[in-house]
C-alpha cells in the first residue's frame, strides 16, 4: 500500500514537534490538500498519541506511520498505536527485521550505495536519502543506475516546491517534507497554505514528465 499510496502523492509530511491536541486538525489539512502519508517523529512530544489519534480520524488510504525510530521497542510501540510505516534517520538491520515482522513498512535513512543495498536486503520498501542536501540529482542518477529497477528513492532535507523538479527528473519516487511544510506553532491554515503549494508543485512537474 506504501507504492500506492505514494504513486498517488510522493510527498510525505514529516510533523515534527506535532502535539495531541492539533493532530487531527493538521491531519485532515494535509488529507484534504492531498497528501497521503504522514510521519510523526518520535521526538515529538506524546508521539505515540498523535499517531493513534491520527490513524483513527484519517481514511484507510492515509498511511501513519512514526520517523526518528531508533530502537526495536519503539517499533512495537508505534504499531501498538496504530502506525503502519517506519521511518529512519539511519538504517539499523536489527530495527528493520522487527519493523517487518511487525507487519510494518520499512523506510530506512540511507546515505551511500553501500547502505542502500544492505537496506534494500532486509527488505526496504522505501529508501529515504538523508540528508538530501548533500545528495543532488547527480547522486541520484548515479545511484538508480546501480539499485535494482524499482527502487523508490525519497530525498529528505532540503526540498521546496521551487527545487522538486530537478530532482524528478533525475527518478526520485517523491520528497520527504519537515519544517518547509510545517513547524510546531503553526496553524492548520498555514500548513494547508504551504501543503497546497507542495502538491500543485508536485501535480505539476509530475504531468510535465
Amino acid at each position: 500500500m506504501l507504492k500506492q499510496a505514494l504513486a498517488k502523492n510522493g510527498l510525505i509530511a514529516i510533523l515534527r514537534g506535532l502535539r495531541p491536541q492539533e493532530a487531527q486538525a493538521i491531519g485532515k489539512v494535509l488529507y484534504d490538500a492531498g497528501f497521503r502519508t504522514l510521519e510523526v517523529p518520535l521526538n515529538s512530544p506524546q508521539p505515540y498519541d498523535s499517531i493513534r489519534l491520527l490513524r483513527d480520524s484519517l481514511p484507510a488510504d492515509c498511511l501513519v506511520g512514526a520517523g526518528t525510530v531508533l530502537t526495536t521497542e519503539q517499533v512495537q510501540q508505534v504499531k501498538a498505536a496504530g502506525g503502519q510505516v517506519i521511518v529512519m534517520p539511519h538504517s539499523d538491520a536489527n530495527v528493520l527485521r522487527a519493523a517487518k515482522a511487525a507487519g510494518l513498512y520499512l523506510s530506512p535513512g540511507v546515505a551511500t550505495p553501500t547502505e542502500a543495498f544492505a537496506a534494500l536486503a532486509e527488505g526496504a520498501h522505501v529508501l529515504k536519502m538523508f540528508p538530501a542536501e548533500q545528495m543532488g540529482p547527480a547522486v541520484v542518477k548515479a545511484w538508480l543506475a546501480v539499485l535494482p529497477a524499482g527502487t523508490l528513492l525519497i530525498p529528505v532535507g532540503g526540498i521546496t516546491p521551487d527545487n522538486m523538479q530537478v530532482y524528478l527528473d533525475a527518478g526520485v519516487s517523491g520528497f520527504g517534507l519537515g519544517s518547509g511544510l510545517f513547524k510546531p506553532g503553526m496553524s492548520p491554515q498555514d500548513v494547508s497554505v504551504r501543503a497546497k503549494a507542495y502538491v500543485h508543485a508536485w501535480n505539476t512537474w509530475r504531468q510535465a514528465d
